[in-house]
């Protein structure tokens, strides 16, 4: 229980990457880049998926919102960023930090659960291409993304309640550019056993099944395109899922990293930068890892 003399924190410091002003304007620069990349790359891809009928299939739809949750977890990040690197405002009150709790909660397990879906989708279109339109047909595709928009909202809703409940006092200095919760946890002086059983159920109960999901698929899409005889054959199967699973690969590794890996304090300097690869990197490389690698797509933009 925190002391009498003890005053509720109203006030948290980030101080993730603004420590030596020698560096500041090349962060800023850096990361100013990121942030239009990843504006004008998901909201091109949102057009494009909209606009040409050729990309009017289940797997583009997944793509579209992928991309408009992508953009929603850099916008909820990024701006507040280069605000702390640029001005040097390194405080966030405490409403601002539950609001990026509740949003960044929302969409990271939004965006897992999208991208199982599209493991999913990719899994019955190369394993039973005949049942794809009976399987994925639009009320279905509808029902698994709203699906995933709702458990995102309850995670955001769970993790925000777990964390009102927390008492800060003292030391409010969070080494990382937003408010992460396992580091809101750490600096709490209460009872924090509510909000450790919250953030590791959701881990357990939404992250680890949409991994799974996803690791099943691939285990027998593999399965799958080893079997077929011709060369031609492997390469159109597997270019139809390289994208996604390169985005993949970035996303869950450092979801992996920061909240499922344990580790000891003395470990966690690298949390910050997997941090920066699936809240800055990664919404900026999948729209152009699926232009780039998808010929759908490619035909789409020269139309």
């Amino acid at each position: 229980m925190p002391g009498s003399n003890c005053t509720q924190t109203t006030e948290f410091s980030l101080v993730g990457f603004t420590k030596d002003p020698a560096t500041q304007i090349a962060q800023f620069l850096l990361f100013l880049l990121t942030y239009l990349l990843t504006i004008l790359g998901n909201l091109g891809m949102i057009a494009l998926i909209r606009a040409s009928p050729l990309l009017h299939s289940p797997m583009y739809y997944f793509l579209g919102n992928l991309a408009f949750v992508n953009l929603c977890t850099s916008t909820i990040i990024t701006p507040r960023m280069l605000a702390g690197v640029w001005l040097g405002e390194k405080g966030i009150t405490y409403a601002g930090c539950m609001a990026q709790v509740f949003t960044f909660g929302l969409f990271a397990i939004t965006e897992c659960f999208l991208l199982a879906t599209m493991a999913y989708d990719r899994y019955v279109a190369i394993c039973h291409p005949l049942l794809y339109p009976l399987v994925m047909f639009p009320e279905r595709c509808s029902r698994l993304v709203t699906g995933s928009y709702l458990l995102g909202l309850t995670n955001g809703v769970g993790q925000t309640i777990g964390m009102s409940s927390l008492f800060f006092c003292g030391s409010s200095a969070m080494d990382l550019f937003f408010c992460d919760i396992s580091q809101l946890i750490s600096l709490s002086t209460s009872d924090t056993t509510l909000s450790v059983i919250i953030l590791r159920t959701s881990s357990s109960l939404l992250g680890v099944p949409s991994i799974l999901v996803v690791l099943v698929s691939y285990v027998a899409i593999i399965s799958t395109i080893l079997s077929i005889r011709s060369a031609e054959g492997k390469r159109k199967a597997f270019s139809t899922c390289a994208s996604h699973l390169s985005a993949v690969s970035t996303f869950f590794g450092a979801l992996v990293f920061m909240y499922l890996m344990p580790r000891s304090d003395t470990s966690r300097g690298g949390d910050k930068w997997a941090a920066v690869l699936y809240t800055v990197v990664t919404p900026m490389l999948n729209p152009f890892i699926y232009s780039l690698r998808n010929r759908e797509v490619k035909e789409a933009w020269r139309r």
